[in-house]
């Protein structure tokens, strides 16, 4: 399959493999109502440290997730700042992405790569993902280097949907051209998983939107130019009354005509005459099932009611003039489940929480929410802070003004975990360290994190493998733990018939030993970080 090549793809292709695990730090005094949260997670840090520190706990357990990044239009003063070690890519740190940057497309293609690449672990073997973008700047690059990282095979098409009703001015309009359209890619993680997906009711939908007299349908105008050699005054006859407009004739003959109207599969919709295209019309060709048509903007919204619902919920103007309407967002999660996991990585005002609540109190759902959304601070004004003051106070508005029965928990991306870090001194909690561990050793998120115990030192099973973990927050107390005879005595007698995975600073019994009694010994933090990845 070719692949798309760009500046620096060799560099950052297996980039988010180097990027260190970190805690995530919860933040309780900006809780709102957690006692409901039921699973709803505000996350505020760097997405692509966001979603690394997320694989512990999620990786392979979210359903859905739907992400609107950046366009790259050259407007949206979008920083790249991954620490990508790279003399190339170091000039490219902390310098805004303007419309003249002659490596705008190739930088922005290194910042989707690896997020991309995590949000796929995080994707259950069932899940999908819903990223919008525009026609105009990133779609065919996006396009290829999902296919790339998901699998051409599993693109299950393109929604689009009317972003603006307004007439736009631009260089295109000059041409009667107008980008008022923006596509959704769907991709899933495995096509042959379709569980829980009414993808039949999608189609269905996207291929007949309108209604016509006999029900859902494709309206075809059946108008055609009558220029040039197709000039034929046989196909200019009336129709219900009204005869084709200057320079035009019909598409079809009068027979054809008189048998469709008699069938009721003609009608006149906003003063012109349209064929209804209707599904038993298509049943030979149902494998094809078009995926062209949009989501009316009158069902689903545009950009300005999501502004407006923004700026409502927020009882003052925020500024953000591209905000998702939740409707889009509503329309697109109505196809799935009721008790899913929803991930938003680009969280922006916090639209998707925002959908997700309202639809669990239209249907009585169960639907959970995951958003991660930067700070944005920089240099000029360094105590801004989107996801406190925009992302969390929109959805905390929200549940107040519409009633939700729902709240979120709040965590900010904390302290890495990385040997550097660790010899430094900068320890994480015992909990937090098993599950990284224990993610580490099976590329798997812990199930059942209450079997961690840090008096057996017991993290969990997995498979015939048992795993333990020997630590201590605690930097002096950690220099002086060790694997040792009474201890390894413990840990065989709770773990019979498992083959034993010890993390432990050091380790003072001999190889005999250890072969005889199935241990697998790894030292903290110096061999941690060597081990596979499965990611």
């Amino acid at each position: 399959m070719p692949t798309l090549q760009f500046k620096g793809r060799n560099i950052i292709w297996n980039h988010h493999l180097s990027v260190p695990y970190h805690t995530l730090e919860e933040v309780e005094d900006l809780h709102y109502r957690p006692e409901n949260s039921n699973g709803n997670i505000i996350l505020e840090g760097d997405n692509l440290v966001a979603l690394k520190a997320l694989l512990p706990e999620y990786a392979g357990k979210v359903n859905c997730i739907y992400i609107d990044p950046p366009y790259n239009t050259g407007n949206e003063g979008w920083v790249y700042s991954d620490k990508v070690n790279s003399k190339l890519i170091e000039q490219w740190f902390n310098k805004e992405v303007s419309m003249d940057d002659l490596t705008r497309h190739d930088k922005w293609l290194c910042m989707m790569v690896p997020r991309l690449k995590l949000l796929r672990e995080l994707l259950d073997k069932d899940g999908f993902i819903f990223i919008s973008i525009n026609f105009k700047h990133e779609h065919s690059n996006l396009r290829l280097i999902c296919d790339d990282i998901f699998g051409e095979e599993n693109l299950i098409g393109e929604l689009t949907w009317e972003s603006s009703t307004q007439p736009i001015n631009s260089g295109s309009a000059r041409f009667g051209l107008q980008n008022k359209v923006e596509p959704i890619l769907f991709y899933a993680k495995d096509k042959s998983n379709l569980k829980g997906f009414n993808l039949e009711e999608l189609l269905n939908e996207l291929s007949y939107p309108h209604k016509g007299k006999l029900g859902a349908c494709r309206f075809e105008i059946i108008e055609k130019s009558d220029a040039g050699s197709y000039q034929r005054d046989t196909m200019k006859f009336e129709i219900l009354g009204k005869k084709p407009r200057k320079g035009k004739r019909w598409q079809i003959g009068i027979d054809t005509a008189r048998e469709l109207i008699k069938e009721k599969k003609i009608e006149i919709v906003d003063g012109v005459v349209k064929r209804g295209v209707y599904p038993e019309d298509e049943m030979e060709k149902r494998s094809f099932k078009p995926f062209w048509s949009h989501f009316d903007s009158t069902l689903v919204g545009t950009a300005q009611t999501g502004k407006d619902t923004l700026n409502e919920t927020m009882g003052y103007s925020v500024g953000f003039d591209t905000v998702k309407p939740i409707e889009l967002i509503k329309k697109i999660l109505s196809y799935l489940p009721n008790d899913i996991l929803i991930l938003d990585s680009f969280a922006g005002s916090g639209t998707t929480m925002h959908s997700v609540n309202e639809l669990n109190k239209e249907d009585d759902g169960n639907r959970k929410c995951i958003l991660v959304q930067m700070t944005e601070a920089s240099d000029k004004d360094p105590n801004k802070n989107i996801c406190e003051k925009i992302t969390r106070e929109r959805n905390k508005r929200a549940i107040e003004k519409y009633n939700y029965e729902s709240g979120f928990k709040y965590f900010r991306v904390g302290s890495a975990i990385d040997p550097e870090k660790m010899l430094e001194g900068v320890l994480p909690k015992y909990k937090d360290f098993a599950k990284y561990i224990y993610y580490l050793g099976t590329g798997e998120h812990l199930a059942q994190a209450k079997s961690i115990n840090d008096k057996t030192h017991f993290v969990g099973n997995h498979g015939a493998k048992a795993f333990f973990l020997i630590y201590k927050k605690d930097i002096d107390l950690l220099s002086r733990l060790a694997l040792n005879l009474h201890i390894a005595e413990d840990i065989v007698k709770s773990s019979p018939g498992k083959r034993r995975v010890v993390y432990a600073p050091a380790c003072f019994l001999d190889s005999e030993y250890m072969e005889d009694n199935q241990i697998e010994f790894v030292s903290i933090p110096y061999n941690l970080f060597e081990r596979e990845s499965k990611i």
